[in-house]
């Protein structure tokens, strides 16, 4: 059966809006609605997957950004 011919609850979420939700979530601005769409149609694992990923990206962009700031600060 094509993914048109599914019923709505059982059709599978794109990377792209596990992603945007994600970072949403992120965020805190995630609306009731997605949120419940998430949970009947996202599985798990990608969103553990996708969201692990989030939190390294910030860390890092947390990180450079710290080391950019001490050595402009740090005399020459």
């Amino acid at each position: 059966m094509s993914e048109q011919g599914k019923p709505e609850a059982q059709r599978g979420q794109s990377l792209l809006s596990v992603v945007a939700s994600v970072f949403a979530s992120m965020f805190g601005v995630q609306s009731s609605r997605k949120h419940q769409e998430d949970f009947r149609q996202g599985r798990i694992s990608t969103y553990i997957v996708v969201g692990a990923l989030a939190t390294l990206l910030f860390i890092l962009a947390v990180w450079g950004l710290v080391q950019l700031v001490v050595s402009a600060v740090q005399p020459a």
